[in-house]
């Protein structure tokens, strides 16, 4: 069952020894022409999410590695990317490494391509219902094998007694593996942002924000096993 990190009691780094660590960090994206006051919660969302991972570093071990959706690129070739998807994520993967962690490439990139292609259909919607039953069984397909690819390569590089931080999108099919303890890093933010969208969202703002996503731009962009337990973290 997951636990608010206000009610871990304060358990140290021995705690996890020889254990490995992911830090789930939920992404938001918010694009440029995004209204005022949404683009004031999203800044305050990472804001807050850097200070909770701050927290959780301390109280249960360094960023070793950094994975990222969409991201089929490692290294400095990768942040750079990375800079294009999202710069607020990308700030702090760019900070952990240089405090040594390593970003790894977590994607497939044909996988991407494939899911990102099926979405773009589902934008502008479908006149065959025989299509849209052939596009949503594909996106299906593809969407389970970039989850087990992300996971896959999560499992492979992740060493003992390490710690790594994931962003990727809420709802995400990832199954992690079950040795690997998940702590959830969950912003007051976040719940109003949900609270934001659900009472100013118009059809046209679901549209520019979906459109605004970068697996919905022609980046070069960036892709997975059972799950652990997962500890959902907030601000003390």
């Amino acid at each position: 069952m997951a636990e608010q990190l206000g009610k871990i009691k304060k358990p140290s780094a021995e705690s996890f020894k020889n254990t490995r660590k992911l830090y789930l960090v939920p992404l938001v994206y918010c694009g440029k022409d995004a209204p005022p006051e949404y683009t004031e919660l999203a800044t305050r969302y990472w804001q807050q999410t850097t200070d909770q991972l701050d927290k959780l570093e301390t109280k249960i071990g360094k960023t070793a590695r950094v994975y990222h959706e969409l991201l089929s690129t490692s290294g400095e070739e990768g942040l750079h990317i990375l800079e294009s998807l999202n710069t607020s994520s990308c700030q702090i993967a760019r900070n952990k490494c240089q405090a040594e962690a390593v970003l790894e490439a977590s994607e497939d990139r044909e996988l991407v391509e494939e899911t990102m292609d099926c979405e773009r259909c589902f934008l502008f919607g479908f006149a065959s219902k025989r299509v849209a039953h052939t596009i949503s069984e594909l996106y299906s397909e593809a969407s389970k094998k970039r989850y087990e690819f992300i996971a896959e390569k999560i499992n492979e590089t992740l060493k003992e007694n390490e710690a790594g931080l994931l962003f990727i999108r809420e709802g995400h099919g990832v199954q992690f593996a079950k040795d690997i303890e998940v702590f959830s890093v969950y912003p007051p933010a976040l719940d109003e942002i949900h609270r934001w969208l659900r009472d100013h969202q118009t059809p046209s703002f679901k549209k520019e924000r979906k459109e605004s996503r970068p697996e919905n731009k022609p980046e070069d962009k960036p892709k997975a096993k059972p799950r652990a337990r997962k500890k959902k973290a907030s601000s003390d």
